[in-house]
């Protein structure tokens, strides 16, 4: 036996040896003789071809049979199903390590925040004499998790818009929007016979802005001077909302300016005179908060004080540019809703006498109209403006949202919804409940978010449209904390994200429904004077009119 052949696998003889098919490998060509029955379990159990099926084949057929073509067409066919087998099987693998890599990677950055947010440091935070390490570890981590943590983040339609299949439903919208100033275009051309775009609407609904920027520059000129002017912010607007009888929008850019403005006084208070009284308490000299810091906050996208936020190296003008323009797209889409699908609705509707039937009708179609004016006020003030904002002054954390539309309970829509109104509810109505109760009554403390949420929402509307119809009242503090408790987080399955989009059209629908029956009725009705009754009894109930 030549000394250079390679020795045989164990179990095999010579004549075996040389009988037995070779193997060809995948990468390199190198041939190898395998064992029948080798090859037959390779060949079965993983489906895979190999050169050695084909030269069997070959063997059986007589030499004065074989065609040299057909024989090389074969060995052709057979290279190719070879590559694409182990091009599938690099894919696999190529797939299989992402997900490992992708899921070491996502809990190696969940336990670098979770570290980073329990080494977050706080002034003034001293655990009391007497309390063992191990406590006053737990109370300090505790403390810290309440607390809301800053980092620099991305807003999750930024992200989602830069794939091109979420980005087409971007397109969609600008679509229907020039389809409805077509639209509008055809029917006064058919009315009027002539070509009519006016937006009459906007400029009344936005009416006297000069009035509205002096009143602005007021209450912010208190706020600036210090946060203890509550007096002034809360008489002040809805005197000049009522004395200078402002358009609607016109008093909703007042009263929520004026709502913004007492909600960050009341954090910058609520987070600065503790940490003071602690300081002077112990006998060192309190840091007092600087000048530019809460000059700072009153502008930055944030109902919550910090002395710093985390900051971006630049401003993106484009960027800038691009969220004022949508917001102008987004007005123009609401007054084309208001104007074709609205307006035209409700503007006789109360010739009829008010009924089940007229009341149902109405309900159902302003349900789409409404659906459409909530997603279009969520990205206009949700995303674009604070975000435009966030970008002016370099403000890194745009977690303005969360994903609320993927939600399947309304305990987590109303968490993901208005991520930066909820901070401020969480952090200075939840938990100050919860230390003032010694954490005894979760669920009051709860209930105590959604009348104050329902208290303010309902404020906001009686002032800005005149007239008082408690509908936000009942959908916050009855409807929605019914939905808090019933479709609780326990609901995971996706029909009831069904669920919750249905509740969510029809609460849109009722809202525009009879606010709308409301204000017309209020202009074709208008109050006597003889009862005060009349201003808290719906005029929709009783107005009819004859054209």
């Amino acid at each position: 036996m030549d000394s250079q052949a390679e020795p045989l696998s164990p179990g095999v003889t010579i004549a075996e040896s040389e009988s037995a098919p070779l193997h060809r490998h995948p990468l390199d060509g190198s041939e190898t003789h395998l064992p029948l029955d080798a090859m037959a379990t390779l060949g079965t159990g993983n489906n895979v071809r190999y050169r050695g099926d084909a030269k069997d084949h070959r063997d059986n057929i007589p030499p004065s049979e074989r065609d040299p073509k057909k024989t090389g067409a074969v060995e052709a066919e057979l290279e190719e199903d070879e590559l694409l087998q182990w091009k599938r099987h690099i894919e696999q693998v190529k797939a299989e390590l992402l997900e490992q890599i992708q899921g070491s990677v996502s809990d190696l950055l969940d336990k670098a925040i979770s570290a980073s947010a329990q080494s977050y440091p706080r002034r003034g935070r001293a655990v009391a004499g007497g309390d063992s390490p191990a406590k006053a570890k737990s109370i300090r981590i505790d403390k810290i998790e309440d607390r809301k943590v800053f980092m620099n983040r991305r807003s999750i339609l930024d992200e989602l818009f830069e794939i091109n299949h979420i980005r087409t439903i971007y397109h969609m919208f600008i679509a229907a929007l020039f389809l409805f100033i077509f639209s509008t275009l055809a029917v006064d051309y058919i009315d009027q016979g002539r070509l009519v775009l006016e937006f009459d609407l906007l400029s009344y609904a936005f009416g006297k802005l000069s009035t509205v920027l002096w009143a602005w520059l007021l209450m912010f000129t208190y706020t600036l001077a210090g946060p203890y002017h509550t007096c002034v912010l809360g008489v002040y607007p809805i005197y000049t909302v009522v004395h200078h009888q402002l358009p609607p929008a016109s008093r909703f850019i007042i009263i929520l300016e004026q709502i913004r403005f007492l909600m960050k006084s009341y954090s910058f208070i609520r987070e600065n005179v503790p940490e003071v009284i602690n300081k002077s308490k112990q006998g060192g000299s309190p840091r007092l908060p600087t000048f530019s810091s809460y000059l700072y906050f009153l502008f930055c996208p944030s109902l919550i004080y910090r002395e710093s936020y985390p900051r971006n190296p630049y401003i993106r003008w484009n960027y800038v540019g691009m969220a004022f323009a949508q917001i102008l797209g987004c007005l123009f889409y609401a007054y084309f809703i208001l104007v074709r699908l609205c307006i035209p609705v409700f503007m006789n509707e109360n010739s009829q006498p008010f009924s089940t039937r007229t009341l149902v009708l109405a309900l159902f179609h302003s349900t789409l109209p409404g659906m459409l004016i909530l997603l279009l006020g969520f990205f206009a003030f949700l995303h674009c403006w604070l975000n435009a904002f966030a970008e002016m002054l370099r403000f890194a954390d745009r977690m303005f949202y969360k994903d609320w539309w993927n939600s399947t309970s309304f305990a987590n829509y109303y968490r993901t919804w208005n991520v930066v109104v909820h901070d401020w509810l969480y952090s200075y109505v939840y938990q100050d409940f919860l230390w003032l109760s010694r954490r005894k009554s979760r669920s009051a403390a709860m209930l105590s978010v959604f009348i104050v949420s329902a208290v303010v929402h309902e404020y906001v509307f009686t002032v800005c449209f005149g007239f008082f119809y408690p509908v936000m009242f009942c959908l916050f503090a009855v409807i929605g904390v019914v939905f808090n408790f019933t479709l609780n987080d326990k609901r995971k399955s996706p029909v009831w994200n069904i669920i919750m989009w249905i509740c969510l059209f029809i609460g849109q629908g009722v809202q525009v429904c009879l606010y709308c029956q409301e204000w017309y009725a209020q202009k074709h009705c208008p109050p006597t004077g003889k009862s005060i009754w009349e201003l808290v009894i719906p005029r929709s109930w009783s107005c009819s009119y004859q054209q």
